[in-house]
This record gives C-alpha cells, sequence and structure tokens, in this order.
C-alpha cells in the first residue's frame, strides 16, 4: 500500500480512554483527519493474556490500514503499546509508521539531565509488566525511578469524579507513598490520567515536571509526520469515532476524554468470533 499525506490518521485504544490523546493530536494537528477505534467490546485489556491483545490490535489496526486507509497508527493504550507495538512496528515497516504511547514518554524523559528521579503512575497491569522500569534502566541506567499502581484513578475518571474532595483525597493518598519522594518528575503512564494533570501537578506544589502521554504523544506525531512527508495543509473529512460495541453511557462519557460529546459509531469488526 502506499500512502499521502491526505489520508487519516489512526488511533486506537481498549475503550475511550485513548480520547485524550485523540483530542492533543485534534489540537496540535488540526488539519489531520482522525479515524479513532475504542475496542469497548473487549474493554478492559488490562486482564487478558498478551497474545490475546496482541491478536486484537493486529486485527484493529488491519482495519484502520486497509478499510480506513489510514497513513499512521497510533497505539494510544499502554496495555496494547506493552503487548503488541513491536509485532506491528515489524508488520507493518516500511509501510507505514506505527507510533506507541510508551516509547515517546521515555525519550522525554531520557532526553531531559535535569530529571534524576522519575516517578510512574499507571494501572496495576502497566506497572507490574515492568515495561517503564525495564525501559528506563536500558536506556539510561543512572536514572532512578519508581512505580507506583494507582488502580481506582482510571475508574473515578470514567464515572467523573474528578476535580472534587472524592478524587483529592484518593490522589493524595496515592501521590503521598513514600516511593515517590524527592521525584524530579512525574510519568502519567495511563491515558486516563492527563484529566487530573493539574490536580496531580497541584499536589506537588507545580514544582516537578509532569509528563502527560496524551501531549508527548501528539508531538512524536507531528514530527513523524513532518519527517516523512505525510503531514497535512487542509483537513479535507470530519473525524469518526468507532466502537466495536455500543451504549449511551460510552457516548456520555466521550465528553470526559474529549472536551465535548462526540458521535460514536458502532462498527463490530469481530463478527468471525
Amino acid at each position: 500500500m502506499t500512502t499521502n499525506k491526505h489520508q487519516p490518521v489512526g488511533v486506537f485504544d481498549s475503550g475511550i480512554g485513548g480520547l485524550t490523546v485523540a483530542n492533543a493530536i485534534s489540537k496540535l494537528l488540526p488539519n489531520e483527519q482522525i479515524i479513532y477505534f475504542g475496542d469497548t467490546a473487549h474493554m478492559p485489556y488490562g486482564d487478558k493474556s498478551k497474545e490475546l491483545v496482541s491478536s486484537y490490535a493486529d486485527k484493529i489496526t488491519d482495519f484502520l490500514l486497509k478499510e480506513k486507509n489510514c497513513k499512521t497508527v497510533v497505539i494510544a493504550c499502554n496495555t496494547a503499546s506493552a503487548a503488541a507495538y513491536e509485532l506491528l512496528r515489524d508488520k507493518y515497516k516500511g509501510v507505514v509508521p506505527v507510533i506507541n504511547v510508551i516509547d515517546p514518554m521515555i525519550e522525554a524523559i531520557v532526553a531531559d539531565d535535569t530529571i534524576k528521579k522519575v516517578g510512574i503512575i499507571a494501572t496495576k497491569t502497566t506497572i507490574s509488566s515492568g515495561v517503564y522500569q525495564e525501559k528506563f534502566s536500558r536506556r539510561k541506567p543512572s536514572l532512578n525511578f519508581s512505580a507506583v499502581a494507582t488502580p481506582l484513578l482510571a475508574s473515578m475518571i470514567e464515572e467523573g469524579y474528578y476535580n472534587n474532595d472524592i478524587s483529592t483525597a484518593i490522589l493524595e493518598n496515592y501521590l503521598s507513598d513514600p516511593d515517590l519522594k524527592d521525584i524530579d518528575a512525574l510519568v502519567l503512564a495511563c491515558t486516563h490520567y492527563p484529566l487530573i494533570k493539574k490536580e496531580i501537578s497541584a499536589f506537588f506544589h507545580n514544582k516537578i515536571k509532569i509528563f502527560d502521554s496524551a501531549e508527548v504523544v501528539a508531538n512524536k506525531l507531528q514530527w513523524i509526520l513532518q519527517k516523512e512527508g505525510l503531514a497535512n495543509e487542509q483537513k479535507a473529512h470530519p473525524d469518526t469515532f468507532y466502537v466495536s460495541d455500543f451504549t449511551a453511557s460510552f457516548e456520555k462519557t466521550t465528553k470526559i476524554f474529549y472536551g465535548h460529546q462526540i458521535r460514536l459509531e458502532l462498527c463490530n469488526i469481530w463478527h468471525g468470533e
């Protein structure tokens, strides 16, 4: 398949949390058309095997590239990035760029020599996978890091419980963990967490660097599109948002992640299951 700058950017996630990434891309690159796919039929990916998540990611990528003619694919999910990125990168090498949410974050941290100790907060699955810890150890052995699982945050955000007394109490409990003492920077290693970035920064008195996966990935995409000559100058078609299973609550929740409500289209690519 050949690619050109007028084709859309494909973005996928296990559900609708990856809309934070899609929103960051839309703001930074307003001329790019986005095709989003949320695999709501199989969410959450965190409790599934690496092999199963890889098979889902492979099928979704196939849909975005072959049926929707995307020029690049962004894996807007930490679990899918850890499980399937290498498979997809190798499969489509020389065909289309595939971007994950983990490596751009690692690159941004290791490039900053002012950071001596970094904290990582994420879901239990991402922390237990050790993916961030392994990459930091390999890329910059001198860097100190601490990883803390924050399992209640994603569901709290999905239910709209943030920027209030409940979320503040839960956040303070997690961020007071002794492992996060004396950090210079904090990695928000879940696509839900950009929505509570201000609260997190305030806890640290706005004195540490907060690395937001949505922002970092959008910047990486911009760099790749420019380098590959694939940056579009004018948006010709509206963004489209697909989910593999539809409920009214999914559509209502999109407002939390995208800033305003969007229309979801049901597109079940799993007929053969």
